[in-house]
């Protein structure tokens, strides 16, 4: 079974129903009316204006209800993971835990993009005209393309980019152009790559919450990292990929720290300068890591020299790609002038700014909004030196440092729309809140946190399972 921590919030209703459940239940409630007010304002404004650009407000999405043939497949694995997962995340030793999160997150993924089918659900989706396929051909000298690059991003020069092109750094493109090089060319294999590749990121995730706070709430945290409806998203675009770097890149950071590696702090490194070259604002992947800095600052502290093989690991890329000829800061203001050429000029900030948190609802389910509420409550009642009380604040700052990573790259304005793929390497970190959700029903009944905890495990695969059976996603 899961083991279950005293409850921060004590009290129970007349009805019965503890304090915290019905807060729990106000948080998704709340959560539900957001995202509904998003679609009726947006079907409104787009039915009015136009200048949505999105077919499904607030998501890239078109209304086709279908079936495929991975359904079957999708609806069994969340059967069995809510039936099963929660006491195997609890038993299994943690060498077995981590793979087989990883193994099953990545089979929830496929079976997920199958509904679609093969061809639609991921042959295809990297090789519409917007995608990072469409310029392999142009990358046949590939040091004479990074340096003419920027000279393709703004819409009216010659040969302009396609949107997701211009719209990344040349790390993205890139790596499709050396997976064609290798011989794994085509739709197929850089689908199976993102997919594959995309769902390590639930690996790392539980590696940095189990380094960071504590073994146990990296535990109850996997069955949500399983079964997150992001996994809708994580099967039809690069930004899978991109999590998982990023996230893996996290995951050293703390291993380094807490473990005082040099090794472990170079990799890190590596892999941020290697973040910030697959998108511009993955360089938000920062405030995450300086909150995995303070938490880990007594390890800092003991052996600073972790600073030296972090920064120069963190110089690698960036060293690399602008000795090639390509300037990131130049590419970066290009970009923000192509931004406001093409949609996103159009698109009303005073809609998305609060309906890209109604796509981040839909991307982490109503179980990370009442795990969000409880994060709250965390840090608000943070009191007393308990392990168990230490290791709860420790992952409430840590999702608190994602979710200031989102809010500022809403406020931002240039993540107008396409947040439910945009948004997938900060919406990850935000499934860990999922892990407070286990509380028992009465002091020293430890069964009894497990049937709330299922029935928000349910909640995810049916929103999950509805959202891919009832829309057609796509860019």
């Amino acid at each position: 079974m899961i083991r279950t921590l005293p409850s921060t919030e004590p009290g129970t209703a007349r009805s019965g129903v503890p304090r915290g459940r019905r807060l729990d239940l106000y948080a998704a409630g709340a959560a539900v009316l957001l995202v509904t007010t998003a679609v009726l304002v947006g079907r409104h404004i787009q039915g009015t204006s136009r200048t949505l650009f999105v077919n499904w407000p607030p998501l890239m999405a078109s209304w086709e209800p279908h079936l495929g043939p991975g359904t079957p497949m999708a609806v069994l694995l969340a059967i069995a993971t809510v039936a099963y997962g929660p006491g195997l995340a609890a038993r299994l030793p943690w060498r077995a835990l981590v793979p087989l999160t990883w193994g099953t997150a990545m089979a929830w993924i496929y079976s997920l993009a199958l509904i679609d089918g093969w061809h639609r659900g991921i042959a295809v989706r990297l090789t519409t005209r917007q995608e990072y396929l469409q310029v392999i051909d142009r990358f046949q000298d590939i040091p004479a393309a990074l340096r003419g690059f920027t000279g393709h991003i703004l819409l009216g020069s010659p040969g302009h980019w396609p949107a997701h092109v211009a719209g990344h750094p040349p790390a993205a493109p890139l790596t499709f152009v050396l997976l064609d090089r290798v011989g794994l060319g085509g739709g197929g294999w850089a689908g199976v790559w993102c997919i594959t590749v995309g769902a390590t990121a639930c690996a790392a995730v539980l590696i940095t919450v189990r380094a960071l706070a504590d073994e146990d709430l990296a535990r109850r945290t996997a069955p949500f990292l399983v079964l997150a409806p992001a996994a809708v998203w994580m099967g039809t675009s690069a930004d899978a990929y991109f999590a998982a770097v990023a996230a893996w890149a996290v995951a050293l950071l703390a291993l380094a720290v807490t473990g005082r590696s040099l090794g472990w702090a170079g990799a890190s490194g590596l892999l941020f300068g290697l973040t910030c070259y697959l998108s511009y604002g993955l360089t938000l992947v920062a405030l995450i890591a300086a909150a995995v800095l303070a938490l880990g600052r007594h390890g800092v502290r003991e052996r600073p020299a972790l600073l030296v093989p972090l920064l120069a690991g963190l110089a690698v890329v960036p060293t690399a790609f602008t000795l090639a000829g390509f300037n990131w800061w130049e590419a970066y203001q290009l970009l923000v002038t192509r931004y406001y050429q093409g949609a996103g000029g159009v698109r009303p900030y005073g809609y998305w700014v609060w309906a890209n948190l109604a796509c981040t609802v839909l991307i982490t389910g109503l179980a990370t909004a009442a795990g969000l509420r409880r994060t709250g409550a965390v840090l608000v009642r943070r009191r007393g030196d308990a392990p168990a009380r230490t290791a709860e604040t420790r992952l409430a700052l840590l999702v608190s440092a994602a979710l200031l990573a989102l809010l500022v790259a809403d406020l931002s304005g240039m993540s107008k729309a396409e947040t439910e793929r945009i948004w997938l390497p900060f919406a990850l970190w935000l499934l860990p809140a999922c892990a407070f959700l286990t509380r028992p029903q009465a002091p020293g009944s430890e069964r009894a946190g497990e049937t709330p905890v299922r029935a928000w495990l349910t909640a995810q695969a049916l929103l999950a399972l509805l959202l891919n059976h009832l829309l057609l996603t796509g860019w």
